[in-house]
């Protein structure tokens, strides 16, 4: 690839750089003042995500602050279950909440028109490229069927027990549910890319848990088909899997889903990483966004273990899960400037 191509890319289509691409999940807003103060103006989160000006606002927030080598789009991965026609709304300091599932043949009739209720994150897209110097990248994403389906199911984020009994004793129905959100999300991410996003992220943020032969049944499945239906569409934006929680599985998911970067969480080995590597794929994490939280001699140590143990291959730089709101704005400098060796200098909110 060429030398002015961004630089995530060329480590997704395999190259090894002299070093690493680098950006967080979650780093649009969270922790930046900024970002608080843009979000008090939306009328509510989903309002928020809707709002192609607000939201390319807080993508681009931390790429002013931080040498990033990515943005990723401000969305959420609820977006897609509000679209499909199922009520969602965010509780003040609790999160999210959905009304009931609807019949799943209803939502099955509104998996095309919910491309057309999304186009606002396809302008987001627009606008933050238009802005976005070429050589950095735009990442679009969404939520992953197992994760949003445990949403949709229990109503709110829990320990996933009650999604996953329904998989046990509703297999059909969980079947039918995944194959309507594998079919929206794949719509969902064509737009993406045709707006400007250049990698594609899935996260699958609760795969943990799952025996093997479920795990291969609502994880591995659906991702694939995924990827199948993105490609069929001539997208060829570079996909990241995320498992989050896979533990031992992320070697399965490697093998049975082809996307071309396996994103790692803080349970990681080294060596996990380097048989991903070996076996053709990117890699990107694991860094405890805790760990990020509490800094010092600990963090710096862990950001040079993950550089020795994991910069022979392709590699992108991240955390194994995003950055939580109340960590320091210089935890993050310092990692930043640890990976690129570029400064970060001071900058003061808006």
């Amino acid at each position: 690839m060429s030398q002015t191509t961004p630089r995530l890319l060329r480590a997704l289509a395999g190259e090894i750089l002299e070093r690493p691409p680098i950006w967080f999940m979650r780093q649009a807003g969270r922790s930046l003042p900024e970002y608080l103060e843009l979000r008090s103006r939306a009328k509510d989160f989903i309002a928020f995500c809707h709002n192609p000006e607000m939201a390319a606002e807080a993508t681009l927030q931390p790429m002013r602050r931080f040498p990033m080598d990515a943005a990723i789009v401000f969305a959420d991965i609820l977006l897609i279950p509000a679209a499909l026609g199922q009520e969602v709304w965010f509780e003040a300091g609790e999160g999210p909440r959905l009304g009931a599932l609807p019949d799943i043949a209803r939502l099955a009739d509104e998996v095309e028109a919910s491309t057309a209720r999304l186009s606002a994150v396809g302008e987001t897209l627009t606008r933050v490229r238009a802005q976005l110097e070429p050589e950095r990248a735009l990442i679009g994403f969404a939520g992953g069927p197992w994760t949003v389906a445990t949403y949709m199911i229990e109503g709110r984020g829990s320990d996933r027990s009650r999604a996953r009994t329904y998989a046990y004793e509703h297999p059909e129905e969980l079947d039918a549910l995944l194959q309507v959100l594998v079919d929206s999300t794949a719509r969902y991410l064509i737009m993406q890319a045709r707006s400007g996003a250049q990698a594609l992220k899935i996260f699958e943020s609760w795969a943990e848990g799952l025996a093997e032969d479920v795990f291969e049944r609502i994880v591995i499945r659906p991702h694939q088909a995924i990827v199948d239906q993105v490609r069929a569409a001539g997208v060829k934006a570079p996909f990241i899997g995320f498992p989050r929680g896979a533990g031992a599985l992320v070697e399965n998911y490697a093998k049975g889903v082809s996307v071309e970067c396996v994103a790692l969480d803080t349970q990681a080995s080294a060596a996990q990483g380097q048989r991903l590597q070996a076996g053709g794929k990117t890699i990107q994490g694991a860094l405890d966004n805790l760990l990020l939280r509490a800094g010092g001699p600990a963090l710096d140590a862990r950001v040079d273990a993950l550089l020795a143990q994991w910069s022979s291959g392709p590699y992108i730089f991240n955390l194994g899960h995003g950055v939580m709101p109340d960590t320091p704005i210089g935890h993050i400098a310092r990692v930043v400037e640890r990976v690129t060796g570029k400064p970060v200098k001071e900058m003061a909110a808006k």
